[in-house]
């Protein structure tokens, strides 16, 4: 699943390529009814081929792991990170500006797959963390304003979008444990 998505990356860069990126202006423009479009489509859209390049390893790893703590799940958090990523670079970004890029996903993935595993209190989980921490946790600075041309708001409300999901998505379990320390709590008393 992730490597079709990784596919589609790469059909639509062509396809923008071959139409003189005409297909960028579909990102988020901020606070303009045209821009609100971008919200669906900015994830998929490329500035160029180096602009894709340089997202496709993490959002091969990265979006495999997501999947792999269950393809629903994996999706939801997906679904919720693009969704307020989307809506907090349209709230929050440069008025006349555009932000696309897989990098919105790349951030909330991220953010989902470390804090999922301190929500649930998995031990697995935890470990997946901290080796993902370890290896791309560098990235976070990204949310914060910097590079021109780099959506720091995309960046930064990707990673918020993959905390919210990690916590919206570990909430059966986390219900789960507190039911059990009530059943603990009522047997010893």
């Amino acid at each position: 699943m992730t490597l079709t998505f990784v596919a589609l990356l790469y059909a639509v860069e062509g396809v923008d390529t071959v139409s003189h990126h005409d297909l960028d202006g579909a990102g988020v423009r901020p606070r303009t009814a045209e821009g609100l479009e971008g919200i669906v489509f900015a994830p998929v859209l490329h500035a160029n081929w180096a602009h894709l390049i340089g997202n496709t390893l993490p959002v091969i790893v990265l979006g495999l792991l997501t999947l792999l703590t269950g393809i629903g799940r994996g999706l939801a958090a997906t679904a919720i990170v693009w969704v307020v990523a989307g809506v907090g670079t349209w709230l929050t970004g440069a008025s006349g500006s555009v932000h696309i890029g897989a990098s919105v996903l790349v951030f909330g993935w991220l953010t989902y797959l470390i804090s999922r595993g301190l929500f649930t209190r998995n031990l697995w989980q935890i470990l997946v963390g901290v080796v993902v921490g370890l290896l791309y946790g560098s990235i976070l600075w990204g949310v914060l304003p910097g590079q021109a041309g780099i959506s720091w708001q995309g960046h930064l409300f990707g990673a918020l979008g993959g905390l919210l999901a990690g916590w919206v998505l570990s909430s059966n379990e986390r219900r789960h444990r507190r039911g059990e320390s009530a059943g603990r709590l009522a047997s010893s008393g």
